[in-house]
């Protein structure tokens, strides 16, 4: 991957006066330098992520009471076995915190596979099927943004009775929030992005 990038006075003027504009800091200029925070920036401004609210109409106030134990278990489909869960300590749900990822490769009509996916998320705050279990249980929570997609928790793989390897998901069905899952042996495209931590 490249570590270098040439800006031009023009440019590096421009950008400083913006951030000065946004109120930004030297020690967030700091920070946004740090991991993958410009690369999902750029991501959701190429319009390949979105920041959602996790409820639009809730304030900070009401969701402090909704606290989740990510290390717990999670559930476990009948006849199958957990085969990676990243636990997360507790988690508390608030507007800011959760956005929507895609893959560079789910964009633009393409399609990439649930193995690649995978590999490509590791280094990735996903969430896990803890929190997807708790919306399931507070679907009040969940944004009307979602309901044109299956979202995913990559922070759960099953394996399933048969040996594949599956994730679930949260979709939007007959008037009603459900569970699904997929094989990662499918197909993912534009509809299916991942649930992470928001960086930004």
């Amino acid at each position: 991957m490249k570590d270098k990038f040439t800006m031009s006075t023009g440019q590096a003027d421009e950008l400083a006066k913006a951030l000065g504009r946004n109120g930004w800091t030297n020690a967030d200029v700091k920070q946004a330098c740090q991991g993958h925070v410009l690369g999902e920036m750029l991501s959701f401004l190429r319009g390949g992520a979105d920041i959602v609210p996790l409820a639009l109409s809730a304030t900070v106030e009401k969701l402090s009471e909704h606290l989740i134990d990510t290390s717990a278990a999670p559930f476990l489909p009948e006849g199958w076995k957990v085969e990676e869960h990243k636990k997360g300590g507790q988690f508390l749900l608030d507007p800011t915190k959760v956005r929507l990822r895609l893959s560079h490769y789910q964009q633009g009509g393409r399609i990439t596979s649930g193995y690649d996916l995978r590999k490509e998320l590791a280094g990735i705050r996903v969430l896990n099927a803890c929190v997807l279990d708790y919306l399931l249980a507070h679907p009040e929570l969940i944004p009307e943004s979602w309901k044109s997609k299956y979202v995913y928790f990559w922070g759960t793989i099953y394996r399933g009775a048969g040996g594949n390897l599956y994730v679930r998901s949260l979709c939007w069905n007959d008037g009603g929030w459900y569970g699904s899952c997929r094989w990662l042996g499918r197909d993912w495209h534009g509809c299916g992005p991942a649930a992470v931590v928001a960086s930004i």
